[in-house]
């Protein structure tokens, strides 16, 4: 699970300061004002991990990725390419990381990972690696760091870059007569493979490379815009990662899921995924039954079958309610992605009625307290919401004791000046906003004012007449 994300010189972000991170995190704030940027760098970095280009120091995106951000031109803040990106990533690690030092077996141990970088522009625009470090912590104790940095930083040639591997906690040993400096790390994160060849003990490197790769595949993004139901859907056996994007896989992740089966609390009795997401949709109002059905026998083609009422007929999907094909994927994606995933969700209340757009925030709080198999399943979710229905349900539970400030870490992002600016909203036990942002939501009194100003005017106008 991400603890802690920084942004520096990132679009709108000059300096965004560390940004807590909880199992449920969710961003309020204005259009424009910069909260799409932070789950963005995320997608970049995800998808610049899984970009067969090693090379590339950031894959900012094409007509092939969920993010096209551009160029570095558009990406760095102020449009300025003197200034370099930085990003700070923090995470837990499912289980501990062991290093053992071949030369004298000291062993390290440590159960958190910390990722700063530093991309720079070189003579063509293109974003390169200027600098990057790990630092693995067990607490608050800091274990073992370890640094690429770019000899001749400041610098913009590209070609014959030298760089040094540095560590102030763990004593790297050279090979004899292999001083020579270490070529240019691959993508943002990677060190060179000549790494192990020039030090005698730090193939540990790799490891470092693994963790913050599983931890990127781990992140899933489902976007504002889910595609339309359809009335035949196929699957052909398939598992998918999630359900995609716009949701498109989601009622082929609900047939996958087989016997999968999940509950909130030890001991309580668990239900399949089917069952999970037809009684979502009914607590929410927005069905009396569903089903997924196939055609026939040893068929490919499934149709999804809804009752609204309990005295009406079953009919298709499309032929109800459009609020139940969007709100579908989400249901589906918050238990079906794999253990200790990182969802990324752009407003999940679009299309919702505001019943419904408080009801997701329910579905969210038992989702980030989910198990499956008898464990929990460790899922973390960030969420970008325009919805005061949806905070609004999560002040509640908080009140009702139910989400606890730990587990949640709620922001409102605005813009100052040129700048964007993140500030926690600050939630006492009762669910009270303290520093509640001006006109968060609008002007709800002064529109209650100017209503009945109005109606004043109405009224003597017309006893005057």
């Amino acid at each position: 699970m991400l603890t802690k994300l920084r942004l520096k010189n990132f679009k709108a972000w000059k300096d965004s300061g560390d940004i807590r991170l909880a199992p449920l995190t969710v961003l309020f704030g204005t259009n424009s004002a910069g909260k799409t940027s932070i789950p963005q760098l995320l997608l970049l970095l995800k998808q610049t991990a899984e970009s067969p280009d090693r090379q590339r120091a950031l894959q900012l995106g094409d007509s092939r990725t969920v993010v096209d951000a551009g160029t570095y031109d558009d990406v760095v803040h102020g449009h300025d390419v003197g200034r370099p990106v930085e990003f700070t990533l923090a995470w837990s690690l499912g289980e501990e990381l062991v290093i053992r030092d071949p030369l004298n077996d000291r062993v390290y141990s440590g159960d958190r990972l910390e990722f700063d970088a530093r991309i720079v522009a070189d003579t063509k625009h293109q974003p390169r690696t200027a600098w990057f470090r790990y630092l693995l912590s067990h607490g608050d104790q800091r274990v073992v760091d370890l640094t690429v940095r770019e000899k001749t930083e400041g610098k913009k040639q590209r070609k014959g870059a030298e760089f040094e591997l540095s560590s102030t906690q763990y004593p790297l040993t050279r090979h004899p007569g292999r001083g020579w400096a270490v070529p240019e790390p691959f993508r943002f994160y990677g060190f060179p493979d000549e790494v192990a060849a020039c030090y005698q003990n730090a193939a540990f490197a790799s490891d470092f490379v693994l963790e913050i790769e599983r931890m990127l595949k781990s992140v899933f993004y489902v976007g504002p815009l889910r595609e339309y139901p359809k009335r035949l859907y196929l699957w052909s056996g398939e598992v998918p990662e999630h359900v995609g994007v716009k949701g498109e896989r989601a009622v082929e992740a609900i047939l996958a899921a087989g016997e999968r089966s999940f509950n909130w609390k030890p001991k309580q009795k668990a239900k399949l995924l089917p069952q999970l997401v037809a009684e979502r949709l009914q607590g929410m109002g927005l069905i009396h039954d569903f089903q997924v059905k196939p055609l026939g026998k040893h068929r490919k083609e499934y149709e999804v079958l809804v009752r609204t009422n309990s005295k009406l007929p079953e009919v298709k999907l499309t032929d109800v309610g459009f609020g139940v094909s969007q709100v579908l994927p989400v249901i589906v994606e918050c238990f079906y992605v794999p253990r200790r995933s990182i969802v990324i969700f752009e407003q999940p209340e679009v299309h919702l009625h505001p019943r419904v757009q408080a009801d997701l925030a329910d579905l969210f709080v038992d989702a980030i307290r989910a198990r499956e198999g008898g464990a929990a399943r460790g899922c973390q979710f960030i969420i970008e919401s325009h919805s005061e229905h949806f905070l609004r349900r999560l002040q509640r539970r908080i009140a009702e004791e139910e989400l606890s400030s730990e587990d949640a870490a709620l922001y409102f992002v605005h813009t100052e000046g040129t700048q964007a600016r993140i500030e926690q909203l600050d939630v006492d036990r009762f669910g009270n906003i303290k520093n509640w942002p001006e006109h968060f939501f609008g002007d709800e009194m002064g529109d209650l004012v100017a209503r009945s100003e109005a109606q004043a005017r109405r009224t003597q106008g017309g006893e005057g007449q």
